[in-house]
């Protein structure tokens, strides 16, 4: 047993250090334990040492912060606005990294394009390896903001029962002088991390449904049955915040389940920006799909799928999928009742 849990706790403040020794990830400890010696911390600013917040203490002030907006709120009239509370707290963290990775992908063109037309002056390789500093900078920035997000989001999902999800996008030479070198092999890393975060692997399920669906229990179970055959799924969906698609995402988001979630929403404006959509699903090549009967979006997915010849996972409207089918290429809506 660990020290802090046999540790008599004298005053208020101790509760903040005790919570965080009990909880504390290593996530946490690797975006904030072990900060770069250099950094810059707003682009103009001379590079410094500059501390990172405590990896302990930014985790339990950022898990503190969703807990104590529940607790405040329940059982009293305000007690249903929590959750849209909580929400906007942890897109705030989003907001925010997603500005500082557009910044990091506009940094990190200048540099290729400087180490494309090298100047061996010493000029351009101060500005050169300052413009790397703080793309690294930021890249540190962004990854310390994006911990604290995923955290958040799980505090979230703990309090309130659903998965947190951002309202738009995706819960990522031998002539040359050393730091011409260097930078270029920064940015082979920096590609090869952001195709990581944002192209997880494995193999993919594409999943489709209303928003009017309350039967969560037989989409979860065969969920379940689909990932003890595909140990290594990404879940696909169309991106709804309520409905069939917030039931498999809350799924998806389950800490025993922890499968990688694609919510592949709608573009742009007019009559076949679904349907145009529904044909990129397909175009993603998924080796099964589950499809929730409801409005002409679901039926033309499903039409398109079979022609593709991928397995269906079907589930009827009118039975609030009671009535599960497993549907194979050439069979319909009214396929053979799925196996238990």
């Amino acid at each position: 047993m660990s020290d802090s849990t046999n540790r008599s706790v004298s005053r208020f403040a101790d509760l903040k250090q005790l919570y965080a020794e009990a909880v504390a990830t290593p996530e946490f400890q690797a975006a904030f334990g072990d900060p770069m010696p250099l950094s810059i911390v707003e682009p103009g600013d001379p590079p410094g040492e500059h501390d990172m917040p405590e990896p302990l203490a930014a985790q339990a002030d950022c898990g503190g912060i969703v807990a104590t907006i529940f607790d405040l709120f329940t059982g009293t009239r305000l007690e249903p606005l929590a959750a849209e509370i909580a929400w906007g707290f942890v897109n705030s963290f989003h907001f925010v990294a997603g500005k500082l990775e557009r910044r990091e992908d506009t940094l990190a063109e200048e540099i290729g394009e400087m180490a494309r037309a090298p100047d061996m002056s010493e000029v351009f390789t101060s500005t050169l390896e300052e413009k790397q500093l703080l793309c690294q900078s930021t890249a540190e920035q962004r990854e310390a903001l994006e911990c604290m997000r995923d955290y958040a989001a799980e505090m979230y999902r703990a309090l309130s029962g659903w998965p947190w999800s951002p309202a738009r996008g995706t819960r990522a030479s031998s002539a040359s002088s050393a730091s011409q070198i260097a930078a270029q092999d920064f940015l082979r890393e920096r590609t090869l991390a952001a195709r990581e975060r944002h192209l997880p692997q494995g193999p993919l399920v594409v999943f489709s449904g209303p928003a009017q669906w309350h039967d969560w229990q037989p989409i979860w179970e065969r969920l379940d049955q689909i990932r003890v055959r595909v140990p290594h799924m990404t879940l696909v969906t169309t991106g709804q915040r309520k409905g069939a698609d917030a039931i498999a995402a809350a799924w998806a988001a389950r800490p025993e389940v922890s499968v990688p979630l694609v919510a592949y929403g709608l573009y742009g404006s007019g009559r076949k920006v679904a349907f145009t959509c529904n044909r990129k699903l397909v175009e993603l090549k998924p080796v099964e799909a589950v499809l929730c009967e409801g409005s002409g979006l679901q039926a033309n997915l499903y039409q398109l799928l079979r022609q593709a010849g991928i397995p269906i996972h079907a589930f009827k409207k009118a039975e609030q999928a009671a009535d599960s089918v497993v549907v194979r290429p050439g069979a319909g809506w009214r396929a053979r009742r799925a196996p238990a």
